[in-house]
C-alpha cells in the first residue's frame, strides 16, 4: 500500500503510468520504507526460500521498483537476478545500488511491462513479484507472461494485498487503486489466475499481521510528515495529505474488519504452454 500524490487518471490502464511515477517519488519511499511493501526483506527472505534460490538460479523480480528486494536476495542466495520495472527513474537508481554495492556481475535491470516482459521464453528459474500484482490492469496477461518465462520446474512468488468480500465504496477510487487495494483480489483467486497460465500452487498463506505493521506505521509517518510540511522543513508538494489521511484512515478501518489483508503464493510452472494454448483456443472460439 502506498499514499498517492495528486494524478488526473481516471481508469486503471492509466493508474499504470501513474504508480510508476509516484513511486518513483521521495514521499513514498520516505513513508513505506526501503523495500515499499509490507513484511519488509524478512518476508521477502521468507519468498527466497519458498522460490528455492540458490547460485547459478537466475530469479527475475517483476515491478521491482528500486531494487531492495532482488538485491537483497542476491545478496543473500548468490543467484543470478533480473529486476524489470516501467519507471527508467527507479531502474536507473536501482542499478546504481546494485553497482554501490558489489551485485554488478549478480544483478542487472531493464525497463519492461509485466504484461509484455521483454525476455525469452524458459529464461528464468524463479519469478518474483511483491505488492505489484494489484496494480496491473490485465493480471490474467501478467500471469501468463511470468510462465512464459519460467524454465519448466520453474516457480512463481507473489505477495500482495488480499481482501475478503466487498470493500468500502471509498476504497474503490483511482488513489486507492494505486495504493494496492482497490483491485486486490482473495487470496484464493490468485490460483485459478495463476492455474490459467499453467502454475500449480504449492504455498498459498495469509501474512496480515504485517499489513497491519505497515499500515500503522505509514499512518504514524503520515502525521510526521504533514507537521514537518507545515513547519517548512520538509518541500512535498506532490502529496494531497487530506486525501492521504482519509484513504489510510479507510484503510486500516478494512483491515481491522477483516476485509483487508496480505497474502504469500508460490506456484510450480508445470503445463504452461500448453495452459496458454488452450487459453487461446477458448478465446478465438464464437
Amino acid at each position: 500500500m502506498t499514499v498517492t500524490a495528486r494524478t488526473d487518471a481516471s481508469a486503471p490502464a492509466d493508474a499504470k503510468a501513474c504508480c510508476a511515477m509516484a513511486y518513483e517519488s521521495e514521499a513514498v519511499r520516505w513513508l513505506l520504507g526501503e523495500s515499499f511493501h509490507p513484511g519488509g526483506l524478512e518476508l521477502t527472505g521468507r519468498l527466497g526460500h519458498l522460490l528455492d534460490l540458490g547460485p547459478g538460479r537466475r530469479l527475475l523480480d517483476v515491478a521491482c521498483g528500486q531494487g531492495a528486494s532482488i538485491l537483497h536476495l542476491a545478496e543473500q542466495w548468490g543467484c543470478q537476478a533480473v529486476g524489470v520495472d516501467l519507471s527508467a527513474r527507479n531502474i536507473e537508481a536501482a542499478q546504481a545500488v546494485a553497482v554501490a554495492r558489489g551485485l554488478g556481475s549478480l544483478v542487472r535491470f531493464e525497463v519492461g511491462d509485466a504484461e509484455r516482459l521483454p525476455f525469452e521464453a524458459a529464461s528464468f528459474d524463479a519469478v518474483l513479484c511483491e505488492c505489484a500484482l494489484c496494480l496491473f490492469p490485465d493480471k490474467a496477461a501478467a500471469a501468463d507472461e511470468m510462465a512464459r518465462v519460467l524454465a519448466p520446474g520453474g516457480r512463481v512468488g507473489v505477495s500482495d494485498v488480499v481482501r475478503s468480500g466487498e470493500l468500502p465504496g471509498g476504497l474503490s477510487g483511482i488513489e486507492s487503486y494505486i495504493a494496492c487495494i482497490a483491485d486486490a483480489r482473495p487470496l484464493e483467486a490468485w490460483a485459478a489466475l495463476f492455474g490459467g497460465a499453467g502454475i500449480q500452487a504449492e504455498v498459498v498463506e495469509r501474512r496480515d499481521a504485517a499489513l497491519v505493521q505497515l499500515a500503522d506505521e505509514v499512518r504514524r509517518r503520515l502525521f510526521s510528515a504533514e507537521v514537518l510540511v507545515g513547519l517548512g522543513k520538509l518541500n512535498w508538494p506532490e502529496v494531497d495529505f487530506r486525501t492521504a489521511n482519509r484513504l489510510a484512515a479507510e484503510v486500516v478501518a478494512a483491515i481491522r474488519a477483516g476485509r483487508l489483508g496480505y497474502g504469500v503464493f508460490t506456484g510450480r510452472a508445470v503445463q504452461a504452454a500448453e495452459a496458454r494454448r488452450q487459453r487461446a483456443v477458448a478465446n478465438e472460439s464464437p
